[in-house]
C-alpha cells in the first residue's frame, strides 16, 4: 500500500476476495488501476490443469475466484494492471498459461525460494540478475539490459499464455516478467517484489510511477 501511495502517487483501496459476489463489472467502473499483490498462498493447480499440490501448500480459493475473473475483464476494459509475485502468476493463469509448482526440483532451474528463517531485510534482498528483453518496456524504463532483483517464490511460469510477451528472464531462463500484448493500457507483471523499499530503488520506483501515470490517464478518459 505504501508503494502505491508513494511511488504511484495513487490512493490504495483493498478489494475483498468475494469472487462474483462483488459484481465485478460494476466494481471496475470505479477503479483506475489494479495491483495484484504477492501472497504466501498459491493459485490452486486445477485452475491450470496442474497436478495436485504438495500437502501443506497454502491456497486461497476466494482470492483465485476474484483475481482470475478480474484480470481479463480489467485488461479488456483498458484498466491498468500490475501483477507482483502471486499476481504475476495469476495473470499468466488467467490468460491461459500454466505454472511449475516446485522450481527447485526441476533440473537446470535455480532454487528461487527465500529463507523464511531470515529477517525480512535478508529475505527481500537482491538475489539474482534478470536479463531485460532488448527493446522491451522494462529495458526502456531501466535504461539497461540487466537488473538485480529479489527472489521469494517456489513456483513460476511453465507455459506462458499466448497473449503475453516476455520482458525479463532469470539466469536459468525462467520468465520473470511479461507484458500483455496489445493491451489498451499498462499491463505488466513481475515475479519479484519491486514494492520492497520501492523509494530507494530507481527501477522499482519507475515501474510504480508508470503504473500510476497510466491509472491517472485512465481516470481522465472514463
Amino acid at each position: 500500500m505504501r508503494a502505491v501511495t508513494e511511488a504511484a502517487n495513487a490512493i490504495p483501496l483493498l478489494i475483498p476476495a468475494l469472487g462474483e459476489r462483488l459484481g465485478l463489472d460494476e466494481l471496475l467502473m470505479h477503479l483506475d488501476g489494479i495491483l495484484f499483490t504477492g501472497s504466501p498462498s498459491n493459485v490452486e493447480p486445477y485452475r491450470y490443469n496442474g497436478d495436485p499440490s504438495t500437502p501443506g501448500t497454502l491456497h486461497d480459493a476466494a482470492r483465485d475466484a476474484t483475481t482470475l475473473a478480474l484480470i481479463p475483464r480489467a485488461i479488456g476494459a483498458g484498466i491498468p494492471v500490475f501483477g507482483i509475485c502471486r499476481g504475476f502468476q495469476e495473470v499468466n493463469v488467467a490468460m491461459g498459461g500454466t505454472l511449475t509448482q516446485r522450481l527447485h526440483e526441476v533440473p537446470g532451474l535455480l532454487d528461487h525460494r527465500d529463507d523464511a528463517e531470515q529477517p525480512l531485510a535478508v529475505q527481500y534482498a537482491p538475489a539474482h540478475d534478470v536479463t531485460l528483453e532488448p527493446g522491451g518496456f522494462l529495458a526502456r524504463l531501466a535504461g539497461a539490459t540487466h537488473a538485480r532483483v529479489n527472489s521469494l517464490h517456489a513456483q513460476g511460469v511453465e507455459r506462458l499464455a499466448p497473449d503475453l510477451i516476455v520482458e525479463a528472464r532469470a539466469p536459468d531462463g525462467l520468465v520473470e516478467a511479461f507484458r500483455v500484448k496489445d493491451a489498451p493500457r499498462f499491463a505488466l507483471a513481475v515475479q519479484w517484489h519491486p514494492e520492497w523499499q520501492v523509494m530507494s530503488d530507481s527501477f522499482s520506483r519507475s515501474m510504480f510511477a508508470a503504473f500510476g501515470a497510466a491509472s491517472r490517464e485512465r481516470a481522465q478518459h472514463k
